[in-house]
């Protein structure tokens, strides 16, 4: 990992034309030695056969790199001038590769060509069963890539793999994300590893042949996906959906193709050796091998030339062993009275073990294929194609891929088939396009806010003397305020308040409130005119309340005056309410400053 995080610290300053030098080498070497990594995968794991490894090893080398060649990883890679955003790539560090037994040498050209053109390291962790071929892989590509110009320790392989060197691995500070290919458990290893981590779930695909189809393509098509490499990709046909117009036909083409067909006691025979009863997983005795070979292990005899074993089923589930995922030429059918059916039925075989992976059907009615995509769980929909060259991009325009995401019904936080767009993190430069509200404070207020508080004694007179605009108020225009606001309230005065109720004698601070707005009210200059006798002084009925407001009568110690018809905020009455701000009245807002 320290290796590697240098190695990608300086990788990360290369420009596009560098990264895609290093890229284009390692794609290169990995395409002349594809036949030797394959052979060396089969010899050393026993699974699948040469000429598909081969394919394999050229679908990672030769269709992924023509995919990703003329992307950009490095830089500015989008700029919306109408919207005023531009997008600029950032590589997530050093990927943690986890590489399975089923496609070693494959997996492994992959995901280093999709990391490194993201313009990350990689550390790859062999499957302990196929680290030879694996590490050899690796080597070819540092070779390569050193060759090119790229630092030192930029792809690297753990030489002796454990389950415990790969868990420690994957909790690595250093590690930017993981690429988890492999069993169940690996998977959730990665998952609960506190690293952002690409797992995929494992593959149970039905294939439907629907009443329209051409039966001989569609056979031949399943018989060839469920034979590449003996069913060792996750997403190989696991069982056969016949619609019953078509049912017979179907099962003769399966005969005519080199399918054999099993016994009721040959299936019993047959699902105890090939799925395990404890874990209810693929014996891995059977995985990746020949339907020959399978056979005879399980005490079948079958004819020489037989490519595949065909279990006539009537349900799914544990009681049904073969129904699940199986890793080799052996396949289930069933018959489906119409698509409704077939799209029940096929999904409960994806609940069973393959919830978001693929599935494939073949129909020459589009609107079939239409509704039928759009009611199965499958994040891969192949039609008239075999599931496992459509899936991987061989027979269809998918992103050519050897990690292909379930999605959320799968426990994947991707159903994308994986790409170097998912190895880079995209940082947005983003221009102004609407403008800001900007709500400012009148200068009289910020000052008044920024000058020392009066004194409790001085509070109110300090308010009204503000408010009748003197600079320093005399004893005259105390007087003069005080008895204004005494004839608005009825408080008696001289002899009277001796008679008065107890409320009159309350001290001035307690019943004269300071208005807001007391500075539009008050006249311009004292007057030595005593005021009517009725006469009430002007206040501001506000009509909209915001926290803002409440906040500087707080600040200028003033009250608020609201109406019926005022509007005010919930954050504005929680916060008078807790500093006794607001003064209720029945009057409307106030016509000349209605907010």
């Amino acid at each position: 990992m320290e290796r590697a995080s240098a190695a990608q610290e300086k990788f990360s300053a290369f420009s596009q034309s560098q990264v895609d030098a290093v890229v284009d080498a390692c794609a290169e070497a990995a395409t002349a030695a594809g036949e030797a990594l394959a052979r060396l995968a089969v010899e050393e794991t026993g699974y699948g056969n040469v000429p598909d490894k081969i394919l394999k090893n050229r679908l990672a080398s030769v269709y992924v790199h023509r995919a990703i060649r003329g992307m950009r990883t490095v830089g500015i890679l989008r700029e919306d001038r109408e919207k005023g955003i531009v997008e600029v790539a950032a590589p997530v560090g050093v990927v943690a590769a986890v590489i399975p037994s089923t496609n070693p040498t494959s997996t492994a050209i992959y995901k280093t060509l999709i990391s490194l053109k993201a313009c990350n390291a990689i550390v790859l962790s062999p499957h302990p069963s196929a680290s030879r071929c694996i590490c050899e892989t690796a080597r070819v590509l540092e070779r390569a890539a050193l060759r090119a110009g790229a630092p030192e320790g930029l792809i690297v392989c753990l030489d002796h793999p454990t389950m415990q060197g790969t868990q420690e691995l994957m909790r690595q500070r250093g590690v930017g994300v993981i690429l988890a290919t492999g069993g169940t458990g690996l998977v959730r290893a990665a998952y609960g590893s506190g690293k952002p981590a690409y797992g995929v779930g494992p593959g149970n695909v039905p294939a439907y042949i629907e009443r329209t189809a051409d039966v001989r393509k569609a056979v031949a098509d399943i018989l060839a996906g469920k034979t590449f490499d003996y069913g060792t990709i996750c997403s190989s046909e696991q069982a056969i959906v016949a619609d019953e117009a078509v049912r017979e036909l179907a099962l003769e083409e399966c005969r005519q193709q080199g399918a054999y067909f099993l016994s009721a006691e040959e299936i019993r025979r047959l699902g105890d050796l090939v799925i395990m009863a404890g874990s209810f997983a693929p014996n891995p005795k059977i995985v990746g091998r020949p339907a020959t070979m399978i056979a005879e292990m399980a005490g079948i005899a079958v004819p020489p030339a037989t490519r595949v074993l065909i279990a006539k089923l009537e349900g799914v589930g544990r009681e049904h062993p073969l129904s699940a995922e199986k890793l080799s030429p052996i396949l289930a059918f069933y018959s489906a009275a119409n698509t409704a059916a077939a799209i029940d039925l096929c999904t409960r075989l994806l609940r069973f073990g393959g919830l978001g992976h693929t599935i494939s059907i073949h129909s020459q009615n589009e609107a079939v294929v239409r509704e039928f995509g759009a009611a199965v769980p499958a994040f891969r929909i192949c039609v008239n194609t075999s599931a496992v060259h459509g899936s991987i991009g061989y027979s269809t325009n998918l992103f050519p891929a050897m990690t292909l995401g379930c999605g959320a019904p799968g426990g994947n936080i991707t159903s994308d088939n994986i790409g170097p767009q998912h190895l880079m993190n995209t940082k947005r430069i983003a221009w102004e396009s609407r403008p800001v509200e900007h709500r400012t404070i009148p200068a009289d207020q910020r000052m008044a806010a920024a000058a020392p508080a009066p004194s409790e004694a001085r509070a109110v007179t300090a308010a009204a003397a503000a408010s009748a605009g003197a600079a320093v108020p005399d004893r005259q225009m105390i007087a003069r305020i005080v008895e204004r606001v005494f004839t608005a309230r009825g408080i008696p005065r001289g002899a009277a308040a001796e008679s008065a109720p107890p409320d009159a004698a309350k001290p001035l601070a307690e019943t004269v409130p300071v208005p807001r707005g007391a500075r539009e009210a008050a006249p311009a200059a004292p007057s030595p005119t005593k005021p009517p006798e009725n006469a009430a002084p002007e206040i501001y009925v506000t009509g909209f309340v915001s926290e803002n407001d409440v906040r500087s009568a707080i600040t200028r110690r003033e009250k608020i005056f609201i109406g019926p018809k005022t509007i005010v905020t919930p954050s504005a009455r929680d916060l008078a309410s807790d500093h006794e701000v607001f003064i209720e009245t029945q009057s409307a807002p106030s016509p000349a400053r209605r907010e």
